[in-house]
């Protein structure tokens, strides 16, 4: 796997929310490709490489715990927004007028390994290359050093994290019988209108190989 990495993170709590239930949450099993990028890009960014998950470890058992958080019933229209900037007059929600407490069904106890490789898109410029990239970020995850704190799946849920530079961390899902996690987000495609794709995983000894299952599913939509 040219120029890949593995990260180890993990986490008291996490919620990698399903986008058919809204009002209230409710977490995936596992962690997304698109929350794993997101990890991967608060250590190391820029425009001149794109982060592809390659591989999730599930390392810890799947527990669900049911909390109750408080969120905000409403959020700012871009209609606000653009009449605050016309008229250059203040733009807020006041917290205690929309503040609602609702349930969710979240992941207790959790851990990953991300396994991953990025690739140098066409905004690289004549300095980019990817050995370049490759030790940026290196030295930014072996000293713990993150641009805004990783989260896992919300900012509430911060996320732990060390770079593995030799043998991966054993999964307890290893002896596990292989399962279908039936259809998940698998990211927004930001080039055409933020358009959902989704991916159908499959944990195998407590992995999940990513690119496979990504290639089965556009196969069976075909």
């Amino acid at each position: 796997m040219a120029y890949g990495i593995a990260l180890h993170v993990w986490g008291e709590y996490a919620l990698f929310t399903r986008p058919e239930t809204k009002s209230e949450r409710m977490s995936y099993e596992v962690i997304t490709p698109s929350a794993a990028r997101g990890i991967l890009e608060s250590l190391h960014w820029k425009p001149a490489i794109r982060w592809i998950i390659d591989k999730l470890h599930i390392l810890n058992p799947i527990r669900f715990d049911s909390i109750r958080r408080n969120e905000l019933a409403c959020k700012g229209s871009a209609q606000n927004a653009s009449q605050a900037m016309k008229n250059m007059t203040p733009l807020h929600i006041c917290v205690e007028d929309a503040r609602q407490q609702r349930a969710s069904l979240v992941l207790r106890q959790v851990a990953y390994v991300i396994e991953a490789h990025f690739e140098l898109t066409d905004k690289a410029g004549p300095g980019d290359n990817p050995g370049k990239h490759l030790d940026i970020f290196t030295r930014r995850a072996r000293a713990g050093q993150c641009f805004h704190r990783p989260c896992l799946g919300c900012r509430e849920f911060p996320a732990h994290f060390t770079l593995l530079e030799d043998s991966l961390p054993p999964s307890q899902l290893a002896r596990d019988a292989p399962r279908d996690l039936g259809w998940m987000l698998y990211d927004l495609d930001f080039a055409h209108g933020m358009r959902p794709i989704f991916y159908r995983p499959r944990l195998e000894g407590g992995v999940i190989d990513v690119a496979d299952c990504l290639r089965r599913s556009g196969e069976a939509q075909a």
